[in-house]
């Protein structure tokens, strides 16, 4: 079923067709549906929210309209879905499907223990790890290529990229790395937890990609960026993960390498300590 439109995004409502676990800390769901005729990624690291039910629910609990947010917001937290972002790691047709990649925080442990990256085992974690063929799911994605939620947008002139991105960035950095005209110069540092995380990744680019791996006593992201020798002239970098390390990469970028600010897409997926939830309040308060 499909509700309103939020142009150039709407509502799909999917299921899942299949799961296929990466690695210890990533599980990739491919969703169907009717509706994925309409729905149209515009590639790299675009993104999309997708509302999950909670355990017991046949399927999401979201309402419709065009007051649906103000609505979903005012429901019980138990009752009302869970909201996460998340990346299209591909979209085909011919069946429609569209895969995308789930960091599972917390993967060893019950719900709530510390994760991979030091957070706790979240509802979306949960989910994904119990996901099975037929269950119900909503997501607001793009109903046009050229959108919004698609960040990764090198400007004219540039000559090289910079990619940093934790484990929960990293379906959206093999999709760059993917989308990335052949020849280009790029630095590239993807950071894990466990070595068998590392996954095996396409491009056509002339890339440099270095695993950052926690287990192995992998250098902070900052300290690993700093010690490298950047290509090109004018560089375009994107950073995305935890918003800590995101903020500090930036800091780094700007005002010690003397970045312009404007080639800089930082994101800040998650932060260290806090749910989604309660990343879009703060948001909210300081709005």
């Amino acid at each position: 079923m499909t509700t309103a439109a939020i142009a150039p995004f709407r509502f799909f409502g999917l299921h899942v067709v299949r799961t296929r676990r990466l690695g210890p800390s990533m599980v990739r769901i491919t969703f169907g549906g009717e509706d994925l005729r309409d729905f149209a990624a515009g590639g790299r690291d675009q993104s999309l929210s997708l509302f999950l039910p909670h355990p017991g629910q046949r399927e999401p609990r979201l309402p419709s309209g065009e007051n649906w947010f103000a609505e979903w917001r005012a429901l019980p937290a138990g009752e009302r879905a869970v909201l996460r972002s998340y990346t299209v790691r591909e979209q085909r047709r011919d069946p429609d499907e569209v895969d995308i990649d789930f960091a599972l925080h917390g993967a060893a442990e019950p719900a709530g223990a510390a994760g991979p990256a030091g957070t706790a085992s979240g509802p979306a974690s949960r989910w994904a790890r119990q996901a099975t063929p037929g269950q119900r799911v909503r997501v607001l994605g793009p109903a046009v290529e050229h959108n919004t939620a698609v960040r990764f947008q090198p400007p004219t002139g540039t000559d090289s990229v910079l990619i940093w991105a934790d484990e929960t960035a990293l379906p959206a950095a093999s999709a760059i790395l993917e989308w990335l005209p052949a020849g280009t110069r790029a630095q590239v540092w993807l950071e894990v937890q466990h070595a068998a995380d590392r996954l095996p990744l396409r491009t056509e680019a002339d890339a440099r990609i270095t695993w950052l791996v926690r287990d192995e006593g992998a250098p902070a992201a900052v300290d690993a960026v700093r010690a490298a020798e950047l290509p090109g002239a004018h560089p375009y970098a994107w950073i995305a993960g935890e918003s800590g390390c995101v903020k500090e990469l930036r800091r780094h970028l700007v005002r010690e390498r003397q970045i312009d600010r404007r080639q800089v897409t930082f994101v800040g997926y998650w932060r260290r300590g806090l749910s989604e939830e309660q990343l879009r309040e703060a948001a909210a308060r300081a709005a």
